[in-house]
């Protein structure tokens, strides 16, 4: 709220009309009472309040109370389309955009395959493709380019802030020239903000999921390669050049020590425990899976198979108490097998990591992870609790259908929230709004 002073009665005024846009957005449609109950104000207050709001643009009414004694009550809703904001999530096969609302219901997505390169021809680089992927779900969602007010894109690796280069994710091609930021920036109408997946997926977990309420958690991600994200003091912490949670080139015990592991695009964490190994333990314990597929797709099909299909013994065993031995019997079988290597590996890496940080939380995530269920997260708990002094509480992720897009577009409409519900510069447009 710059410019103004603390106290007056435009901040005491803005502070008041964002608390119950805040209430809106977290509670559904209020009526007038409601809303003074919950931030305490006079109904005089309130009704001034929402009569400001609404002549903004920012809320409208929405209907009327049922069931209660006397006239029904007009309800008021936050006006979705105030804002809207656009979140890109970039892997090697594809780029998936969507668009929220300021509500943050998502309102339009559109899926682009990242294109091979063309024989004796060069592949469209990376700003034209995320003009495409945004466009596209701009289009979905019924709003022009121009209205986007920020787009927040995430890609594996992070950009070093010191020189504006993607670094940690020599896996995806096109993406490394030192122009590309400020190419992206010119090619997009809105300002365009950066982070690494992971990042983005522990941004999703707290405000939509398992770390809702935590503000000391790490992230372990386990999907096309392994990864974590840190919260500290409830902020991410993302490093000197942004490679804060690049765990999968941790050396650990169980693995050769990998030298020169940015070239070699891999590292101990990441050969002990990552999609690689599930299929390396397949290939041993004789368990098929199908070759010719991704790795990552065979992994998780090979994990949720184990966690599905060990016998009973196994199963029972992993439900035992979470302080006794994690270890699944000697005659559980290949499956059973499997899910142990694979919650040591686990546990191995995060003991690293419980040691250093000391979380309250840890949240397991990605289709490896996923896949394994409760069964392995049990099991990795158990593990852990002989591996490292502190025992964090260990949970799965909830955010399970697209979990990079929620993060970019929950951290686009934090900073546009900010922006938008600000009234206390005074004089704001009128906002129409769209029954929907």
């Amino acid at each position: 709220m710059a410019g103004t002073t603390p106290g007056t009665p435009r901040v005491l005024r803005a502070m008041n009309d964002r608390a119950a846009l805040d209430l809106l957005l977290a509670e559904g449609p209020l009526s007038r009472g409601r809303i003074g109950e919950l931030t305490g104000l006079s109904k005089p207050t309130a009704s001034q309040l929402l009569a400001r709001l609404e002549t903004a643009g920012l809320v409208f009414v929405t209907g009327r109370s049922e069931g209660r004694p006397g006239p029904n009550a007009r309800l008021y809703a936050v006006n979705g389309r105030a804002a809207h904001v656009a979140g890109v999530d970039v892997t090697t096969s594809r780029i998936l955009a969507g668009v929220a609302d300021i509500t943050g219901r998502i309102t339009g997505t559109f899926e682009l395959p990242t294109p091979a390169r063309p024989a004796g021809g060069t592949r469209p680089g990376p700003p034209e493709l995320l003009v495409r992927a945004v466009e596209g779900a701009a289009e979905a969602a019924g709003v022009g380019l121009s209205e986007l007010h920020r787009a927040v894109v995430g890609t594996p690796g992070a950009f070093d802030p010191s020189t504006g280069r993607l670094r940690y994710a020599s896996h995806l091609p096109g993406w490394h020239s030192p122009t590309l930021l400020d190419e992206m920036a010119a090619a997009l109408p809105m300002p365009v903000e950066y982070d690494n997946d992971v990042n983005l997926v522990a941004v999703a977990e707290q405000r939509l999921g398992a770390a809702g309420g935590h503000d000391d958690f790490v992230l372990l991600w386990n999907e096309q390669g392994i990864g974590a994200a840190l919260v500290i003091g409830g902020r991410l912490h993302r490093g000197r050049t942004g490679g804060a949670g690049e765990v999968g080139f941790l050396p650990v015990p169980g693995t050769p020590l990998v030298r020169d592991p940015v070239l070699r695009n891999s590292g101990g964490f990441q050969a002990l425990a990552g999609a690689g190994a599930v299929l390396r333990w397949a290939h041993e314990l004789g368990l098929p899976y199908d070759e010719d597929a991704e790795l990552q797709t065979s992994a998780v099909a090979l994990v949720a198979r184990a966690a599905a299909e060990a016998p009973e013994e196994a199963r029972l065993e992993s439900e035992a108490a979470e302080d006794g031995p994690a270890r699944v019997p000697d005659d559980g079988g290949p499956h059973a097998e499997l899910l142990g290597r694979l919650a040591t590996g686990t546990a191995v890496g995060l003991a690293s990591m419980v040691a250093v940080l000391d979380p309250q939380l840890i949240v397991l995530s990605g289709g490896v992870l996923a896949a394994g269920g409760e069964r392995l997260r049990r099991l990795v708990q158990r593990e852990l609790a002989e591996l490292a002094v502190p025992r964090p509480s260990l949970k799965l992720g909830t955010v399970t259908g697209d979990p990079v897009l929620h993060g970019a577009l929950e951290s686009a409409l934090a900073t546009t929230r900010d922006e938008v519900f600000d009234t206390s510069r005074g004089h704001l447009p009128r906002v129409s709004h769209a029954d929907t």
